[in-house]
C-alpha cells in the first residue's frame, strides 16, 4: 500500500496535496487492489477513475487524465503491482457448457461487497462543489465574452444614409496590406493583403472556423489599417429591435436627414396653423414669425427635393417586397415579427442605406426561396475572396469561375511540386552517390549549387475531409410509420392553417418541403414530431419509431459556456466518454474542437454539435428545418453524403438548391393550407416561382424588349446588365402612342421607361446616381449630376432636333448611368 501511495503522489505531484486525503486514499486503494484491471495502456484505470480525477482537480482535463493513467500503469508495473493476465490455451476438444448441470434454475449472483474504502457523502459533496465551481468559472468566462462582444458592437460607428460626401475626398477603392487578424490568441489571418474595389461585389468563402465572421467584424470596426475614417461600413449581423415602429418606417428611419427634415416640416406647419388661428381670433402680430417659418419651410422643401425624399418610401417598399414583405406586413410593428423576419428588416435597412461597404454575413439564412432569388439578382457577385490557411486569395468572376480557376491552380501547383521533388531527388541521388568520389567532385559541387538554386515548391495542403455519419438504427419498425388522415390544425384563437392533410412518411422517404416563409412548414414538422396536436383528424406514429428534429432552436439552445464533450456528457449521463467522443467525431467535431468552449465555435461547428445530440439515439426519421444554415460549402456536401447513406426516412425544409437536389427525390409544396406533391425537379419549381414573380410585376422588363432598345441604341446588353435591372419592381420599356400617331415606325420603338399603367416610374429614381427629369409630357431617367449639369444636359436634349433623336439621347444616357451605377465595365458594351 505504501508503494502504491508513493507512486500516486509522485505522478500527481503537488496537486495531490491540494486534494482531500479521503479522495487520494480511495484512489490508492482502488489501484492497489490485486484484482484491479489496469487495461491496455492504462485504459482500465482511466475508465474507473477518470471522472473522479478530473472532478477532484487532480488533473486539468480528460486528455491529461488519460496520460496520467498511462504513467501510473507503467510505474505500477515496474513495482510488480500490475497483475499479469492469464494466458489463453486452446482446448483439445469441444466442451458442452451445460455438462454436469441439473435443470434447476441457477441461483442469482450475490451482490459483491466492495472491499476497501468507498466515497462518503462528504466526499461526494466536495466533488459536486468542485464541479459547480468549474461551472461557475466557465459561465463567468462566457459572460466576459458576451460583454466584450457587446462593447465591440457599441463601439461600431453608426451608419445611415449619406446624401453627400462630407468629411473628405471620395475613396473609390481601399487597399489593405500586411494585416493580421486574431481572436483569443489564435491567428486567423497572417500578413493578409486585399484590395476592395468600388462597385465590385465580393463573395467571402472558406471553411467554418477559419475566421470569416471575425474578418468582417474587424472591417466594420475599422480595426485594419488602410480603411479611411470617413468610409461608411455596415455589418449586418443582428436583427432590429422589436418595438412599435412599422417595418417600412424602420427602414426609412435610416435616412436620418430625411426623417429630421420631415419632422421639422410637420412641426413648422403646426406652428404656422397655430399662428393663422391666432391671427383670425386675436388679430395678433405674428407676421415676422410666419415669414421666418415660411423661409425655413422653403429651405426644407428644397433640401427634400435635392435628396429625392419623395422616392424614398417607394424604394424602401420595393426592397421589403423583394424580401417577401407584403404591403400589410410592411405596416406592422417590428415587435410583431419573429427574429428571422426582424433579421430581414435589418437586411432591408442595409440595402436601403447603400453604405460605401456593405458586409453581409450569411444573408440567406433567414430567407425563403423567393427572397433568395430576389437577393441573388440584387447582389450579383463579381469576385471571390477565399480564406484558407490564414491567407486571403482573390479570384475574378463568380463562384463557378472561382471553382474552375482554383481547381486548375491546385492542379498546376501539384504538378510543379511533383516535378520539383523529382528534380531534387534526382540531384540528391547523384550527390549521395558520388559525394566522396574525387574524380566527380566538381560535378557534385555543381549539383549542390543547382539544388540550392532550385528552391522549394510548397506542397498542396488539402483541408481534411468533412464527414456526417448518421448512425444506423438497430431496429426497423414495420409500416405504417407516420400517417396523417384528414388532419387539420390551427393555433388557439387563430385561423385554421391546414385542412384535411393526408400523407405518410416511411423509412424510405426522401422528401423536401418548399413554400414561402410564414406558410407553416415548421408547424408541419412539429405536427409530425408530436410537439403539436391536430384540432381534428388523426396523426398516427408508430410506437417504435424514434424521431429526431433539427432546427435553429436546437442550435440556439446549446450551452455556449460548455464544450461539446461536456455538453454531450450532461445530455447523456452514464454514457462512456469515449463513445460520446466517437459520435462527435462522426459529425466532424473531433480532437481539440470537442474540448473548445462553444461560444468560440463558428455557426457551422455549433450546428454539427446539435446534429450530434439529436442523432445519438439512432433515430429512424430525421426532420430537418433549414439544416444548411451556417454550414460552409464543404460541410453541405458532407451533409448530402451523410443523408444519402442514412438508413432511415428524411423530411427537410430548405431553400438550398444543392442540398435538395443531392439528397431528396420528392418535393412537397406547401400552399393555401395544403400539401401537394410536386411532379418535377427543384429547378422546375424555381422556374415556376420566377415566372409567377414576373406575372406579379416583380420583374421590370422582358429580355426581348431590352434587346429591342439595345438594337435601336446600337449597344450590346449583357446578362449581368439584365440581372442588375431585375432589382426594380415596376417598370417596362414602352412608348406613348399619342406622340407618334403619324409615325408607324416610331410606334414600335420602346423609347421611354414607364410603369405598367404608363405612368412615370417611381422606381427609376432609385437607381444609384439617377433622377427624373421632364421632357414634354413624359418622365425619363437621366444621370443626376447636380442642378448646373442637369440644365446643361436639358439644353443638349432641347438642341437634339426632332423628338425621336431626343428620346434616343435620353435612353442612351439612361443605359450609361445604369451601367456606371453598377460599376461593372462588362454590363454594356458600346458599338459606336
Amino acid at each position: 500500500m505504501t508503494v502504491a501511495s508513493s507512486v500516486v503522489h509522485e505522478v500527481l505531484g503537488r496537486r495531490a496535496e491540494d486534494v482531500d486525503e479521503p479522495i487520494i486514499e480511495y484512489i490508492v486503494n482502488v489501484l492497489a487492489d490485486e484484482d484491479f484491471d489496469f487495461g491496455e495502456d492504462g485504459e482500465g484505470a482511466f475508465e474507473a477513475l477518470g471522472e473522479l480525477l478530473v472532478g477532484a482537480g487532480c488533473v486539468s482535463d480528460f486528455a491529461e487524465c488519460r496520460s496520467v493513467c498511462s504513467i501510473i500503469t507503467e510505474k505500477f508495473g515496474k513495482h510488480g503491482l500490475v497483475k499479469a493476465k492469464p494466458t489463453v490455451r486452446s482446448l483439445s476438444a469441444p466442451v458442452r457448457m451445460d455438462d454436469g448441470m441439473n435443470e434447476k434454475v441457477a441461483p442469482k449472483k450475490k451482490v459483491e461487497v466492495i472491499d476497501g474504502p468507498v466515497l462518503t457523502e462528504r466526499d461526494r459533496a466536495k466533488i459536486e462543489r468542485k464541479k459547480r465551481k468549474d461551472d461557475r468559472q466557465r459561465e463567468q468566462q462566457y459572460q466576459i465574452h458576451l460583454a466584450e462582444m457587446e462593447a465591440v458592437r457599441a463601439g461600431m460607428p453608426v451608419v445611415s444614409v449619406n446624401h453627400e460626401s462630407a468629411g473628405g475626398p471620395n475613396v473609390r477603392d481601399i487597399r489593405l496590406e500586411n494585416f493580421n487578424v486574431s481572436v483569443g490568441g489564435r491567428d486567423l489571418i497572417v500578413d493578409g493583403s486585399v484590395t476592395l474595389s468600388y462597385g465590385r461585389h465580393y463573395g467571402l468563402v472558406g471553411r467554418n472556423g477559419t475566421g470569416k465572421t471575425t474578418f468582417l467584424r474587424h472591417l466594420a470596426m475599422h480595426a485594419i489599417d488602410g480603411i479611411p475614417r470617413n468610409f461608411q461600413i455596415l455589418h449586418v449581423e443582428q436583427e432590429v429591435v422589436g418595438d412599435d415602429t412599422t417595418a417600412l418606417q424602420c427602414v426609412l428611419n435610416t435616412d436620418v436627414e430625411r426623417t429630421k427634415l420631415m419632422e421639422e416640416e410637420a412641426s413648422l406647419l403646426a406652428q404656422q396653423r397655430a399662428l393663422e388661428f391666432e391671427d383670425s381670433t386675436e388679430k395678433g402680430n405674428g407676421e415676422v414669425e410666419k415669414d421666418a417659418i415660411g423661409r425655413r419651410l422653403q429651405e426644407i422643401y428644397k433640401r427634400l427635393e435635392f435628396i429625392d425624399a419623395d422616392s424614398a418610401e417607394s424604394r424602401a417598399a420595393s426592397i421589403l417586397a423583394g424580401l417577401s414583405f407584403s404591403p400589410e406586413m410592411q405596416r406592422k410593428p417590428t415587435k410583431a415579427f419573429s427574429g428571422g423576419w426582424r433579421m430581414r428588416i435589418a437586411l432591408a435597412r442595409a440595402l436601403f442605406i447603400e453604405p460605401d461597404l456593405l458586409l453581409l454575413d450569411e444573408p440567406t439564412n433567414h430567407l425563403d426561396l423567393h427572397a433568395v432569388l430576389w437577393l441573388e439578382a440584387y447582389l450579383v457577385v463579381t469576385d471571390i475572396l477565399h480564406l484558407h490557411g490564414q491567407k486571403l486569395t482573390a479570384y475574378k468572376g463568380d463562384y463557378d469561375t472561382y471553382e474552375r480557376t482554383r481547381i486548375e491552380l491546385v492542379k498546376n501547383q501539384q504538378k510543379a511540386f511533383e516535378a520539383n521533388e523529382r528534380s531534387r531527388a534526382h540531384m540528391q541521388t547523384f550527390i549521395d552517390k558520388f559525394r566522396y568520389n574525387a574524380k566527380r567532385a566538381a560535378l557534385v559541387q555543381s549539383r549542390i549549387k543547382a539544388l540550392d538554386r532550385l528552391g522549394h515548391v510548397d506542397e498542396i495542403v488539402n483541408d481534411p475531409d468533412y464527414k456526417f455519419e448518421f448512425p444506423t438504427p438497430d431496429d426497423r419498425p414495420g409500416p405504417p410509420i407516420i400517417s396523417f388522415s384528414d388532419a387539420s390544425f390551427g393555433y388557439p384563437g387563430g385561423p385554421v392553417l391546414f385542412r384535411n392533410l393526408n400523407f405518410g412518411i416511411d423509412l424510405d422517404s426522401r422528401i423536401a418541403m418548399v413554400g414561402p416563409n410564414g406558410i407553416g412548414k415548421s408547424t408541419i414538422l412539429k405536427l409530425i414530431a408530436g410537439e403539436l396536436q391536430p384540432i381534428s383528424g388523426t396523426v398516427f406514429r408508430s410506437a417504435k419509431v424514434r424521431i429526431a428534429v433539427f432546427s435553429q432552436h436546437h442550435v440556439d439552445g446549446l450551452d455556449l459556456s460548455s464544450n461539446p464533450l461536456l455538453y454531450m456528457m450532461r445530455c447523456f449521463p452514464g454514457v462512456p466518454e469515449q463513445k460520446l467522443r466517437s459520435h462527435l467525431g462522426s459529425l466532424g467535431v473531433s480532437g481539440n474542437l470537442a474540448l473548445q468552449p462553444m461560444y468560440t465555435l463558428s455557426g457551422g461547428q455549433k450546428s454539427r454539435v446539435a446534429f450530434a445530440k439529436i442523432t445519438f439515439k439512432k433515430p429512424h426519421i430525421i426532420l430537418l428545418d433549414e439544416p444548411s444554415n451556417h454550414l460552409d460549402l464543404d460541410a453541405v456536401e458532407a451533409l448530402i453524403q451523410g443523408l444519402v447513406l442514412f438508413q432511415g426516412g428524411i423530411l427537410m425544409v430548405s431553400h438550398d438548391e444543392h442540398l435538395i437536389s443531392g439528397s431528396v427525390d420528392e418535393l412537397w409544396v406547401v400552399s393555401e393550407g395544403r400539401i401537394q406533391p410536386f411532379h418535377g425537379s427543384f429547378e422546375d419549381y424555381k422556374k415556376i416561382l420566377q415566372s409567377k414573380t414576373m406575372e406579379n410585376g416583380n420583374s421590370i422588363i422582358s429580355r426581348e424588349t431590352l434587346d429591342q432598345v439595345a438594337s435601336w441604341l446600337s449597344v450590346t446588353v449583357s446578362t449581368a446588365f439584365f440581372s442588375s435591372l431585375e432589382r426594380f419592381s415596376c417598370v417596362n420599356l414602352s412608348t406613348t402612342d399619342s406622340d407618334y400617331e403619324d409615325d408607324d415606325e416610331a410606334k414600335d420603338r420602346p423609347l421611354t421607361l414607364t410603369n405598367h399603367n404608363n405612368e412615370p416610374p417611381n422606381d427609376v429614381a432609385n437607381l444609384p446616381g439617377l433622377s427624373k427629369t421632364a421632357c414634354g409630357s413624359e418622365f425619363h431617367a437621366v444621370p443626376d449630376r447636380g442642378k448646373q449639369a442637369k440644365k446643361q444636359k436639358d439644353a443638349e436634349y432641347e438642341g437634339a432636333g426632332d423628338r425621336a433623336n431626343k428620346q434616343k439621347m435620353l435612353t442612351l444616357d439612361l443605359f450609361r448611368a445604369v451601367n456606371r451605377s453598377f460599376q461593372s465595365r462588362s454590363l454594356v458594351r458600346y458599338e459606336h
